[in-house]
């Protein structure tokens, strides 16, 4: 697949110049792909990766809306639980949220350092889009496009439940962790964990 990284000049330059350079315990791997500092390089895509950080969702959603192609579809692996909506409000596209499950850091320019994971969940905008054939038709495809490039992707029923969810992990672990300077992906993976969390989403 044909693969454009849009992204600021910093980045683009290396990428443009080095590859892409990915970082996974220590072994280091250089991908190589277009890369543009310029969203319009967006056009003719038929999968758009939102990744921004949810202060600029607004801004970027707006300016990203006219260059879509008709049948594109815009998937948010963003943290935070109002970015697919606010997309949505700007692009007349299917707009679908995921819960991203990575850790990652930019180790530099160009560079992505891989700490953990990588699988999403992902569904429709809402309970009752998830029962539409259509949706239904363009999250098994998505399921099926990254399953088979190795990331684990699962479709779930209500993606809304499963974001509050993370965002509670986040809210009761990050600082514990941070400040014990202790890790928590193999807890928060935990299935018995999951049910609580859902458990208290729905008493919410």
């Amino acid at each position: 697949h044909r693969v454009v990284l849009i992204g600021r000049p910093l980045h683009v330059e290396s990428i443009k110049r080095d590859g892409l350079k990915l970082d996974m315990a220590g072994r280091v791997e250089t991908l190589r792909a277009e890369a543009s500092a310029e969203l319009a390089a967006v056009k003719g895509a038929d999968l758009v990766l939102f990744c921004v950080k949810s202060t600029d969702t607004d801004a970027v959603a707006s300016e990203l809306a006219p260059l879509l192609e008709p049948h594109a579809v815009v998937l948010s692996l963003q943290n935070g639980v109002e970015n697919a909506a606010t997309i949505a409000r700007h692009v007349r596209q299917t707009v679908v949220p995921a819960v991203v499950y990575v850790a990652t850091a930019m180790d530099g320019p160009g560079t992505v350092k891989h700490f953990g994971r990588g699988d999403l969940v992902i569904g429709a905008l809402s309970v009752d889009a998830s029962r539409d054939p259509a949706t239904i038709g363009v999250l098994e495809d998505l399921a099926a496009f990254f399953n088979a490039a190795g990331v684990k992707v699962t479709i779930s029923g209500d993606v809304m439940l499963e974001l509050w969810s993370k965002l509670m992990v986040n809210c009761a672990y990050n600082a514990i962790s941070a400040l014990a300077q202790a890790p928590y992906a193999r807890l928060a993976a935990q299935p018995d964990l999951r049910e609580i969390q859902h458990a208290i989403v729905r008493e919410v």
